[in-house]
């Protein structure tokens, strides 16, 4: 038996003992499920260890993302595991992965923050300890080290991608002058060099509604646009006579051109996405000519809520990929999962196949053809990052969003 069909067949297996389907198979392969089947027990050197804060301010995220693990680490068959608390803190992350390491892990699942995943993985790197951090920040990502949550990158070539087929090139973006900002800005300019489009216009921005206009106004480059017209119209208007009144009336009716992109990323929430949005139309950028880009954040409402936003796009998992797990989880602890509790339950559900198998290696956990979990494909690469299938999603007209672009069911696509 070769060695993908091996895998495919340990992952059809899934959680014996539980109501979800098998969580993580490779991508175009079914996903059985035997009840009652289970794998012989993996042996202590395959033990996992949970990085997590179990207290502190924190303590509620890592309470349900522990339920999340639980959920597949508890089924027959599991590697053993066990859950150390991070206190929410780095030091209390570094403390933690050194029990864990002592402790005999052969996995390490998380910690949960950036600052966290920074002070504990050296630690797992010198002791030859893969670890799957559950942040989202990629300047953490590094060999032995891969980063779970879903990346400003990852959803940022995802649009690019549609951009591109649907022939918009001419991208920009308005950030907000911090580490967001920031990662947003990288993520733009590497998917734009990486697709062959020109260089995006950035415009950066500090809070308040002038520092804003002022922002806007310059990415529109509105002055260049609406100079030559109002140069002539002061013209016009100088003639004080009715050649002059008819002349004022026809540059009245003359169109602005349109702002020198055909995409804006607007790496905004709350009230400054509905500053940014009142400022668009202001400043003549409208949703036929640009097409309106922002974060995964804007899949909760409330953060978007008061902006006119209809047309615009944004890259998230499809809800739709994780019901069974969320069913699952719900059944269990009664309360519906938050999103962090995918990463938890994706990483753990990793760790029992890989358990079974051929063990934590780096092979193993870069397998080319990916995996599926809650929130889609998936495929760790060698480097530490994570490829991701991602849905595009469009606002409608009453503020509700639905799939625009399914996400990919295998990691061949562009934007993956």
């Amino acid at each position: 038996m070769s060695r993908r069909s091996w895998l495919v067949l340990l992952l059809s297996l899934g959680l014996a003992a539980c109501t979800v389907q098998s969580p993580l198979y490779a991508p175009g392969q079914p996903a059985g499920l035997y009840p009652g089947a289970a794998a012989a027990p993996a042996p202590a050197s395959r033990k996992v260890a949970l990085l997590l804060p179990l207290s502190g301010p924190l303590a509620p995220v890592g309470q349900d993302m522990l339920q999340a693990a639980e959920l597949v680490l508890s089924a027959p068959g599991s590697p053993p595991f066990h859950a150390y608390d991070t206190t929410g803190t780095p030091a209390g992350a570094a403390a933690a992965a050194g029990r864990a390491i002592a402790g005999g892990a052969g996995i390490i699942l998380g910690p949960l923050t950036a600052p966290d995943t920074a002070a504990a993985a050296p630690l797992a790197r010198q002791a030859g300890v893969s670890m799957l951090a559950f942040t989202n920040d990629d300047a953490e990502a590094r060999p032995g080290v891969w980063i779970l949550g879903v990346t400003p990158g990852q959803q940022v070539r995802r649009l690019v991608a549609l951009l591109q087929a649907k022939g918009k090139t001419r991208l920009a973006a308005l950030v907000p002058e911090n580490a967001f900002g920031s990662a947003m800005q990288a993520a733009l300019q590497s998917a734009a060099g990486a697709a062959g489009d020109p260089p995006p216009t950035i415009q950066s921005y500090t809070s308040g509604m002038a520092n804003l206009n002022q922002a806007v106004r310059i990415l529109s480059d509105y002055a260049n646009r609406r100079g030559p017209i109002e140069a002539q119209m002061r013209a016009a208007r100088a003639l004080d006579n009715a050649a002059g009144r008819a002349r004022m009336h026809q540059l009245n009716r003359l169109p602005i051109p349109p702002p020198p992109f055909d995409a804006l990323l607007l790496a905004a929430t709350g009230t400054p996405l509905q500053e940014i949005a009142a400022l668009l139309p202001y400043y003549d950028i409208y949703p036929n000519q640009v097409q309106i880009l922002g974060p995964i954040l804007w899949q909760d409402p409330t953060v978007r809520r008061g902006a006119p936003l209809t047309g615009a796009w944004y890259a998230a998992p499809d809800p739709a990929a994780r019901q069974q797990f969320a069913a699952a989880y719900a059944a269990k602890y009664g309360a519906p999962p938050p999103f962090l509790a995918d990463l938890a339950f994706d990483a753990a559900a990793l760790a029992r196949v890989l358990a079974q198998g051929p063990g934590y290696s780096v092979a193993a956990l870069t397998n080319p053809a990916g995996f599926t979990g809650a929130d889609g494909v998936l495929a760790l690469t060698p480097n530490g990052h994570v490829r991701r299938g991602l849905a595009v999603f469009a606002i409608g007209p009453g503020g509700q969003a639905s799939v625009l672009d399914p996400a990919p069911t295998n990691l061949t696509l562009p934007g993956t």
